[in-house]
């Protein structure tokens, strides 16, 4: 098991991509980019006090570094976004979230560079000259000298070199620069792509000076556990179980949730995975669940297994949002946010009160983060499972049945903690579900 930091056990993120969040990408205004004096990181902070009233305990931020355009294109990793506001911005950022309770996480882009960083018009000087040591940048093979390679067919991105040994130093200097500025931890994106033993050579380098910080890697598919095990991380992100809890209530397909819960505590043996039904590359989970009846159970399960759940901003108001792949495909799912303090419409209000009645749930079972499940009845449309505590000598334990059919069933035996129909209802009702304690 991966020695995590113990605040961890208690944590549930708000994920924000700040860029869209705050009306910086793409400009609001066609040509008009907007400009440090105008602060608008600072936004995020006004939306602070609706993230603990969701019950919330930190922030995931993503990209927050200068950038040429959507923020994973980084070009100076050590400079906030000027788009966004200033290092001091930052500064207030994180004391206005320490002062509310809320931990901090940062979005490193360490696996490609945009083409006009420093790191990438330096490396192509030396490659055109003869200061080798100083490109820091692939070369494709077979190619020129500054034929460097690009990032899943994205020409504006370059990859670093992540065998040579300035580029290790960098990162681990990058990412312990953001942390002395009191930043609680790192998500890797595009882990995936980077060996892992560059991972092992950074992390402990991170660790010697904070080891209380939180590492979560970008990894979509794969040997999740070997992964863990080789670079060092503490958690990655965990697709595997987002997949199949979208797809297995939209297809009425319950056996595909259960197999994949099966595969989630053989992770939890070795690590615990982020978990979230949403996030800023995906579908919002509204729109890929079409039967609204159900999107309440996408979130039962995100909240009552093991994990550490994410939350994407807005998906607790129900907003809606397709990804779609062309250019732009993505500005549907990171809107900008406006006043925090307007009420949401009905519906809204509705899934609000859902992810905090769940989220309050979770925050007083905090042995949930380790939890492992059990299946007690499985159909196409009924799934009936026990989340048991993940540590011996324990006996905590929660049923949790989900209703997809149209007749109703019995509740499991138990003290009803949470149901759709009510905590006096009999039954699990049709498209309900139930939670019980055991």
């Amino acid at each position: 098991m991966t020695n995590e930091p113990g605040w961890v056990r208690h944590a549930i993120w708000w994920h924000a991509y700040p860029l869209g969040f705050v009306g910086a990408y793409p400009a609001t205004v066609a040509g008009t980019p907007p400009t440090p004096d105008e602060h608008r990181l600072l936004r995020m902070v006004g939306w602070f006090d609706h993230v603990i009233a969701t019950g919330a305990s930190g922030i995931a931020l993503g990209p927050v570094f200068a950038s040429e355009s959507h923020g994973y294109d980084t070009i100076d990793h050590l400079q906030i976004d000027p788009r966004l506001g200033t290092d001091d911005d930052f500064d207030e950022l994180v004391a206005q979230a320490h002062r509310r309770g809320l931990r901090v996480l940062l979005d490193g882009v360490f696996n490609h560079v945009g083409r006009s960083s420093q790191i990438a018009r330096r490396s192509v000087e030396a490659a055109q000259g003869r200061s080798q040591d100083e490109v820091w940048l692939r070369r494709a093979e077979g190619g020129g000298p500054t034929d460097f390679v690009g990032f899943e067919g994205h020409d504006a991105l370059v990859t670093l070199d992540h065998e040579h040994p300035s580029v290790v130093d960098y990162v681990a200097r990058v990412m312990n620069h953001w942390l002395d500025r009191g930043a609680d931890g790192w998500r890797l994106d595009a882990a995936y792509a980077v060996p892992t033993t560059f991972w092992a050579q950074v992390l402990p380098r991170v660790r010697a000076e904070h080891p209380d910080a939180w590492i979560v890697a970008e990894v979509i598919h794969g040997d999740y556990a070997g992964f863990v095990t080789a670079s060092g991380v503490d958690s990655l992100t965990q697709y595997e179980l987002w997949k199949a809890i979208w797809s297995s209530i939209e297809d009425a397909n319950l056996w595909e949730l259960a197999w994949s819960l099966t595969r989630h505590d053989e992770f939890l043996e070795t690590f615990v995975p982020l978990t979230f039904v949403g996030n800023h590359d995906v579908t919002r989970i509204a729109s890929t669940i079409t039967d609204p009846r159900h999107l309440a159970h996408a979130l039962v399960v995100l909240f009552t297994v093991g994990g550490t759940p994410s939350v994407y901003a807005g998906d607790e108001l129900g907003y809606t949002g397709v990804k779609e792949e062309r250019a732009g495909g993505d500005d549907a799912i990171r809107p900008e946010f406006g006043d925090p303090g307007s009420a949401p419409d009905e519906r809204g209000a509705r899934i609000l009160r859902l992810h905090q009645d769940l989220i309050g749930l979770r925050r007083r079972h905090p042995w949930l983060h380790r939890a492992r499940t059990t299946q007690v009845e499985l159909t196409n449309t009924r799934f009936v499972y026990e989340s048991v505590d993940g540590d011996e000598g324990t006996d905590h334990a929660i049923a949790v049945a989900l209703n997809l059919g149209d007749d109703g069933f019995a509740v499991p035996a138990g003290e009803v903690l949470l149901a759709s129909g009510g905590a006096g209802a009999g039954e699990v009702e049709p498209h309900g579900w139930t939670i019980v304690a055991r």
